[in-house]
């Protein structure tokens, strides 16, 4: 009997290094029946050609623009789902992964039909003992995401049962196929940041069960695009989590979440105005003022020209 057919989209922008060595992680996979694809997400470098000379048999695909996390994975998934995939395994391209990852999830997915996505334990590259997430909540409270387990250690949970959660990470994920049939693709206004947290609460809003397995390994090195913080990721972060909020909270709730997050982005614009640090705080103070106008006036997708050249020229190039 031939095994479900796995897509495995890996998404690079600028960083061939990191994705050759996730590339020959994935290709010591013992799954039998697995597809490889790589989507290059408007490289500006030599990524393409690097990545085909060291694997010109696997499909690459070229956005020819940015798209961000969400638009350049859904040109994957569009491909896979048109090639047949029956189950989608989504994957940044800054992990390892364990040569029989697949097979708990697959596992979990092919025997629990109401499981709509697994999403394996994330040990951290640098400390490989140490989780850095089996899954996460939503606080409803705040909005923040919280990821699950992180920083126990990765021995004492590797033996323990799957275990249901509200967000997989979008750094692994494995997602059948119906799923995205019928909840659809990533949402690409929110380009990058909290776009995988969104389609999760879709996913879970529309009856399916997303599950985390401990019995399923990888290592994520993290930040490793953008870099522990920058002015980029300050303006997307608080630009999404207006827009997840927006989207997923109602009434009163809504308002209270809402405020919370303006008013502590506020006061981190004051602080940073009062002590920019000699101008280095400055940048961050002007994504998170632009990022507050956005949202207010409904500014998705990638930033702004003008967004970048205020706060983040490296960004317009």
């Amino acid at each position: 009997m031939t095994p479900p057919r796995v897509s495995t989209i890996i998404l690079n922008w600028n960083d061939a290094s990191d994705t050759l060595i996730c590339l020959d992680s994935v290709l010591r996979s013992d799954y039998p029946n697995c597809q490889i694809l790589v989507v290059d997400n408007g490289s500006t470098d030599d990524s393409v050609s690097r990545i085909r000379a060291a694997y010109p048999w696997i499909e690459l695909l070229e956005t020819g623009e940015n798209l961000g996390y969400a638009g350049g994975n859904n040109v994957g998934i569009r491909h896979a789902l048109e090639g047949g995939a029956e189950y989608v395994c989504i994957l940044n391209n800054d992990v390892v992964v364990a040569p029989d990852f697949l097979t708990p999830l697959l596992a979990v997915l092919e025997g629990h039909p109401e499981v709509g996505v697994a999403t394996p334990l994330i040990a951290e590259m640098a400390a490989p003992e140490r989780v850095w997430a089996l899954g996460s909540v939503v606080d409803r409270y705040s909005g923040h995401v919280r990821r699950l387990h992180a920083g126990e250690q990765v021995a004492a949970l590797r033996q323990q049962l799957p275990a249901e959660v509200e967000v997989a990470s979008g750094a692994a994920m494995l997602v059948r196929r119906e799923v995205l049939n019928s909840v659809g693709l990533l949402d690409d206004k929110f380009f990058l940041y909290y776009e995988e947290t969104d389609w999760c609460l879709r996913v879970t809003a529309s009856g399916y069960r997303i599950v985390a397995v401990p019995s399923s390994l990888i290592l994520h090195k993290v930040s490793a695009a953008l870099g522990e913080s920058s002015p980029i990721i300050d303006y997307y972060m608080l630009r999404n989590h207006l827009r997840l909020v927006g989207r997923h909270w109602s009434g009163l709730q809504r308002v209270l979440v809402e405020a919370r997050i303006v008013l502590r982005s506020l006061l981190t614009i004051a602080a940073y105005t009062v002590k920019p640090h000699g101008g280095l705080r400055t940048p961050h103070r002007n994504a998170r003022l632009v990022a507050l106008r956005d949202a207010l006036l409904g500014r998705w997708g990638k930033m702004g020209a003008d967004v970048a050249e205020l706060c983040c020229p490296e960004a317009a190039r």
